[in-house]
């Protein structure tokens, strides 16, 4: 899993790489402009932000991300114990808030709550039949494994990860490409055509006009 992390105070972003690292892969800045960057090139599976750096803070950076339709899950960290941070927090989008000082075990937890609620961890049932590993890109159906590409595999994970509302085209496009690499729609539909071949048309919904949504 991939973690970006957002975290200026030098001795307590040690303390963190050196944990999380020893079970993720973590990215770690000290700016939000960096962080913007870093958004901007790679794709994470969660993020770690501060509500407070130097040039900026962490719950600014994330409303704005999300309003380029970027639904990585993400966790504030943050020394302020008032309810209006908190209130900020989840209204810019977050998906959970960690107040300092915390144990690294409590980080942990939270980090293994949101690895169940968005299908992180290493392998997912998307039905009774079929499991799927977005480490390996496979697909586990019945007793057959077959092996996804990883655009496949990438488009796959991201509707689970959403399952439950529409999913447009756009979205899929700026989410699972670079910028300067999105192409046509007509890919999509590709991808979800062959997904669909793989899990069934009855778990990926085509609805016509809006997107797609798993179910």
């Amino acid at each position: 899993m991939q973690i970006l992390l957002l975290e200026d105070d030098t001795v307590l972003s040690d303390i963190l790489l050196d944990y999380l690292q020893e079970q993720y892969e973590v990215t770690h800045t000290y700016t939000v402009k960096e962080a913007w960057r870093l958004c901007d090139e790679n794709r994470y599976d969660l993020y770690i932000f501060d509500i407070n750096v130097p040039d900026g803070d962490g719950i600014t950076l994330l409303k704005e991300l999300r309003t380029f339709r970027d639904e990585t899950p993400a966790i504030f960290i943050t020394a302020f114990h008032d309810t209006k941070h908190l209130s900020d927090a989840f209204h810019s989008g977050g998906n959970d808030f960690i107040k300092k000082p915390f144990d690294l075990e409590e980080l942990s937890v939270r980090i293994d709550n949101i690895k169940r609620h968005f299908g992180l961890d290493t392998q997912i049932s998307l039905s009774d039949d079929i499991g799927f590993d977005p480490q390996t890109h496979s697909l586990y159906i019945a007793e057959t494994t077959h092996k996804l590409s990883a655009k496949e595999s990438e488009c796959l994970h991201y509707l689970y990860k959403n399952r439950n509302r529409i999913v447009s085209s756009d979205e899929l496009l700026q989410n699972l490409w670079a910028y300067d690499e999105i192409p046509s729609e007509d890919t999509i539909r590709t991808l979800i055509k062959q997904l669909r071949r793989h899990i069934g048309k009855e778990h990926i919904i085509n609805i016509r006009g809006e997107g797609y949504c798993y179910e």
